[in-house]
């Protein structure tokens, strides 16, 4: 780290003008949470390998942000010459910079890699102090990175309509008419998960997400996709062709936003199957007056917006954001379908990990409360760690149909790194398991025809009063958000309390949100919702057809760790009145798995929650059953056994 520190702040000091700090974010020029190994710049310069955070680079100071998902994490592998910062705790970046950085000191930038929002609210910050953002015409992490992986060449794929459940063409139909109420004449399209949606295309480029490396720009009458054309195939190609699409170069994005600035940008393409004349023979784009782009500040990078017009720029939150949350009949379908096989992938991990605990630790096993007979393995015996059983798990998974990879990096946890909130673990120093410890399994898959998340944690031997009282405030939190009923118009800052209640009431907390929305084959976060205490989950209410997950934990560092997690369908609730006719919503489960009955303490939980418990845990049976052998349906009429009759 010291050799990488040194080789940055050389080329700051040589640059023009000479660079007081460098900001390295963590994201692409897409503004993705989940990069490819290439964009990794804040993980090479700083080594911690979280999904969220902010490095800062200065003559003499080295310190990363984050949130409290990662504090543990980040302090374990942030070394000597880093100052972690907490966020929440410990001042804020902007407001650390603007405090502690000369006046007039010259603040670095890689323009594609912040977006709109993000280089405005610095820019005023940084203001007071006459501070001032510098955009670096090359990204100067990449020139000290000697080994940075290629960018590799992964094929466009088409995702079928028996899927998406709309065309491209009608979305693009839908777009344009959201544009012209909005008195825009095109859009710069730049979230990854927002062009893949929209076009009806998939691809690898990013682990985990199957999306492709590519920016779109939709006006009245043309649509473009960016990408680099030695990924499109002749097919693909027809494909774009017969929807209208013209595919340019993934570089051409830039001087085509110049050119869409100056009403130039023309397409080889003809828009199919939509009329774009008004009434009196005029296109739309030419009736309609107004000559403003729609930019999304939170997600185009500020070196596209730069090449606009600021006073023709229409600055709101990307129509396909929600639209894209909106999941229509056949993707819920198809998310219902994901989870039910992913149910069965879980359960058939537990039937076997239960078996290998007994087996090969002496532990009581899932069922039975008891000290494990501490066994000792056979020499030739395989060694049960967080990441062979990770890898078992993923193994059932893979014979499902439809199965396309996992998800995100399954998190697979025992003990005290079951607190490390997104624990990874690595084959060289993951810990193994113990029958006399928590393990936190929080994982899920990319399938066709959905993406699914999913959280359990069990015990395999004897868990301590403290230990179960934990887990059955999370259950209890868990339940109590799963089955709110609410008024249309509320927001998942308002829910985000249920969920914690239960915990407050014993001094309790944890510090992540509570909920996110999920993709249907896409990224397994998904906005623009979320149930969480952070002010932003004010923006948007959640709305019917919507996903969005239900997972309250408890974490003690240095002990262990709890969460419990299931996908959740928003939908329109039957009350027995309608106060101001708002209507009402409410949750629809469609993750299937048991909860371990021996983590409960039957005495903290009401009737009600018994109850709800009970019937789900039936409904599991009845759902899972096609997708198990004989012996598998035993152990899950075993697990699933009622509670407190």
């Amino acid at each position: 780290m010291s050799e990488i520190l040194a080789s940055l702040r050389s080329l700051m000091a040589s640059h023009s003008p000479p660079l007081d700090a460098l900001v390295v974010p963590s994201e692409d020029y897409h503004q993705s949470e989940y990069v490819s190994a290439r964009d990794k710049r804040r993980e090479f310069v700083s080594g911690f390998t979280g999904s969220a955070g902010l490095a800062l680079v200065t003559k003499k100071d080295a310190r990363l942000w984050t949130d409290g998902r990662y504090f543990l994490q980040a302090t374990q592998q942030l070394s000597v010459e880093w100052t972690l910062m907490r966020m929440g705790e410990d001042p804020g970046f902007d407001a650390w910079v603007a405090d502690n950085l000369p006046v007039e000191a010259a603040i670095g930038i890689d323009p594609w890699c912040v977006s709109v929002d993000t280089a405005q609210r610095w820019q005023l910050t940084f203001a007071k102090k006459q501070q001032k953002l510098v955009q670096t015409e090359t990204n100067l992490v990449d020139e000290v990175w000697k080994s940075r992986p290629p960018a590799e060449i992964n094929p466009v794929v088409v995702h079928p309509i028996e899927f998406t459940g709309c065309s491209a063409a009608q979305k693009l139909k839908d777009l344009r008419e959201k544009l012209k109420n909005e008195k825009t004449r095109g859009i710069v399209v730049t979230t990854l998960d927002e062009v893949a949606w929209l076009y009806n295309i998939r691809g690898t480029d990013v682990s985990y997400c199957p999306v492709v490396h590519a920016f779109a720009i939709i006006t009245s009458n043309s649509a473009f996709l960016y990408v680099d054309k030695k990924k499109v195939s002749a097919e693909t190609n027809r494909y774009m062709e017969e929807n209208g699409i013209d595919v340019r170069d993934y570089a051409d994005v830039s001087s085509d936003v110049v050119l869409l600035a100056s009403d130039q940008l023309d397409s080889t393409s003809e828009v199919k199957g939509t009329d774009t004349t008004t009434g009196n023979g005029t296109t739309e784009a030419e009736g309609n007056n107004n000559d403003r782009i729609w930019v999304d500040p939170g997600s185009c990078c500020y070196a596209l917006y730069s090449k606009l017009n600021s006073e023709k720029v229409h600055m709101q939150q990307s129509p396909l954001a929600l639209a894209k949350a909106l999941k229509n009949p056949v993707e819920l379908d198809g998310l219902k379908k994901a989870h039910v096989r992913d149910g069965a992938a879980v359960v058939q991990y537990l039937v076997w990990l239960d078996k290998q605990m007994q087996e090969s630790y002496g532990a009581s096993g899932y069922f039975l409360e008891g000290q494990s007979a501490n066994k000792k393995k056979d020499l030739g015996a395989i060694r049960l760690t967080e990441v062979t059983v990770s890898d078992k798990l993923e193994g059932f998974r893979a014979s499902k149909e439809h199965f396309r990879g996992l998800s995100f990096p399954t998190i697979s946890s025992v003990g005290p790194n079951a607190a490390i909130i997104h624990y990874s673990p690595h084959a060289e120093t993951c810990a193994e398991l113990n029958p006399d410890s928590i393990y936190l399994f929080d994982s899920g898959a990319q399938y066709l025809d959905g993406t699914t998340d999913i959280t359990r944690t069990v015990h395999f031997g004897n868990p301590s009063t403290h230990e179960k009282a934990c887990y059955t405030a999370v259950l209890k939190g868990h339940i109590a958000l799963g089955n709110a009923c609410f008024p249309n118009g509320t927001n998942g800052h308002a829910l985000d309390i249920l969920a914690r209640i239960p915990l407050w009431k014993d001094g309790l907390d944890y510090r992540h949100g509570t909920g996110h929305g999920i993709g249907s084959y896409l990224n397994v976060h998904e906005g623009p919702h979320l149930i969480s205490f952070r002010p932003h989950a004010r923006n948007v209410p959640l709305q019917a057809s919507m996903t969005v997950t239900d997972e309250p934990g408890y974490y003690e560092d240095g002990n262990f760790g709890i969460r419990l997690e299931n996908v959740l369908i928003v939908k329109e609730s039957d009350t027995k009145f309608n106060f101001g006719d708002k209507g009402y919503l409410s949750f629809e489960h469609i993750t299937w798995a048991p909860y371990q009955t021996k983590m409960i303490d039957l005495t903290l939980l009401g009737p009600e929650e018994i109850n709800w418990l009970n019937i789900y845990h039936g409904r599991c049976m009845d759902i899972l059953a096609p997708y198990l052998d004989e012996s598998e349906m035993a152990w899950l009429n075993k697990a699933t056994e009622p509670i407190g009759v």
